[in-house]
């Protein structure tokens, strides 16, 4: 019996949604202020009502517990209802799982988790198309120097003193300025400092007439899930939140993040701009293309945390990382992108004049080295036309393709006695992740990988009576390119099909 942990109702609703859908053969049930079923096989329960000591003592013995946001794991009401858990099962598991493993206090986790099981680092996931890149522009509305000074308190920046510093009307107006042309076409999600400056973010967007609509703490669990669930369908254009919306809520199509604050922690600039880097299911949202996220940084987070990867140390011992480097033009000397002087030679760095401070300071987020997905592949991919437009791999129950048309990749996936369905669309690495996916989770046969040796081999005769005349005089030709040309022969007018589907009516996310 299992049991996954989450803070929030929303994220409760969300992981069991989310489960269901993977594992739709397997009962589940909730434990929150409305229901407290131990029923299902899995359980979802929120934190403060699990932690109650009535409902802990119903608690039956578990096997694993899945700690979602795992970096709270270490705060009181986590801990009674882990050593509930050890107490009641000293075999048991505790798996977490989290974006930000690095506590903001610097307080470890070792005390729950004795061992990191794996880690995956942002870049690795937006190079092999699982998340979608962040396109970061720091802008300087004229606020970054008192931003600098603001106090820092126990837990952040003193975000009443950020409100000061950002809620005027000249900077939300250049705000709105900016994002119109960055991103004006997005769904997007807005971080504020505090409630009464996010009232006026919203109000001033809906005033440019754009749709809008605020979400913070102070509002009732229903009146929440409404406005979500109006931005979810599209009905809103522009989200914003304070403290809300941070971590764990989840809506793919957002393709643009606006940061109005600044923030002390990495994890919380993590938390913020991870909200727009999630990829599009296209079964879930038909018809919406997403190649990138947006952030507009108006604050000082991206000049102060650098990069988004953070390296795991379960003793909290971590630093804040590298901020981000430029070069001098003059030296060649590697400096602080937000220096305005080289040290080393005294170059002043002067800023054009009607230059904005997109302009003069863009940041793409990550340096990193594309990973080749072909080659990491467990299958071989076969350009099937020698055009590289139309890719093919192929097992023995299952294919995967990826195939570019009217400027958009798609992927597609079929296996035994299934149609052909639509994986994703948008980059090509995204198409193909998704497309190796396909045949990681649907092809069980290990002799269809391509190290195996009859891959190379000639076709055999069969093959070559289906294949076109012109195949049967390519003495190159070989028994895994015959079998995927094969599939293509057996399944392009469902391919066709399902490509046409969705076709011309993309709205772009991205």
């Amino acid at each position: 019996k299992a049991c996954v942990l989450a803070h929030r109702d929303e994220l409760t609703a969300q992981n069991r949604a989310k489960f269901q859908r993977v594992v739709p053969g397997v009962a589940t049930s909730v434990i929150d202020a409305t229901e407290k079923s131990w029923g299902g096989q899995v359980a979802f329960a929120m934190v403060p009502t699990l932690a109650r000591a009535s409902n802990l003592a119903d608690m039956p013995r578990l096997d694993l517990l899945v700690v979602d946001e795992a970096h709270h794991a270490v705060a009181d009401s986590y801990r009674r209802i882990i050593d509930r858990v050890r107490e009641a099962n000293p075999d048991a598991r505790i798996f977490g799982v989290t974006a930000t493993p690095n506590r903001g206090d610097r307080k470890g986790l070792r005390e729950v988790f004795d061992n990191v099981a794996d880690q995956v680092r942002l870049g690795e996931l937006i190079a092999s198309g699982h998340l979608v890149p962040p396109r970061t522009f720091v802008i300087d509305v004229g606020v970054q120097d008192e931003l600098r000074s603001v106090r820092k308190t126990m837990s952040d920046f003193d975000m009443a003193e950020v409100a000061g510093i950002m809620d005027r009307a000249p900077v939300t107006d250049e705000v709105i300025r900016h994002w119109r042309e960055k991103a004006g076409d997005r769904q997007t999600v807005v971080f504020c400092s505090t409630i009464a400056h996010a009232d006026h973010v919203t109000e001033a967007f809906r005033a440019a007439g754009i749709t809008a609509a605020l979400i913070h703490g102070d509002l009732a669990a229903e009146t929440r899930k409404a406005i979500l669930a109006e931005y979810a369908a599209g009905d809103i254009r522009v989200i914003v939140n304070v403290a809300v919306l941070t971590e764990g809520w989840d809506h793919p199509p957002t393709s643009c993040v606006v940061l109005l604050r600044p923030s002390s922690y990495k994890s919380t600039m993590i938390q913020m701009v991870g909200r727009g880097l999630r990829t599009v299911d296209p079964e879930v949202h038909p018809g919406i293309v997403k190649t990138d996220c947006v952030v507009l940084d108006f604050g000082t987070s991206s000049l102060i945390h650098g990069t988004l990867e953070q390296d795991v140390d379960l003793d909290g011992k971590i630093g804040t990382g590298e901020a981000p480097t430029k070069t001098c033009p003059a030296c060649a000397a590697e400096i602080p992108l937000a220096a305005t002087e080289c040290p080393l030679c005294g170059e002043v760095f002067l800023r054009d004049e009607g230059e904005t401070g997109a302009d003069a300071a863009p940041l793409s987020g990550f340096v990193m080295t594309e990973i080749d997905l072909l080659k990491r592949s467990s299958f071989a991919w076969v350009d099937l036309f020698g055009t590289d437009d139309a890719l093919m791999a192929t097992g023995f129950s299952a294919w995967g393709g990826i195939f570019w048309m009217d400027g958009v990749w798609y992927g597609i996936g079929g296996a035994k006695g299934e149609r052909p369905r639509l994986l994703g669309v948008g980059e090509r690495a995204v198409c193909l992740a998704q497309a190796d996916d396909w045949l990681n989770t649907h092809e069980s046969d290990e002799s269809a990988f391509k190290t195996r040796s009859w891959l190379r081999q000639p076709p055999t005769d069969k093959q070559l009576k289906y294949l076109p005349p012109e195949c049967r005089h390519d003495f190159g030709l070989t028994r895994y390119r015959a079998s995927a040309l094969m599939n293509f022969g057996f399944n392009k007018r469902a391919i066709q099909a399902a490509v046409n589907a969705v076709a011309g009516s993309e709205r772009r996310a991205a």
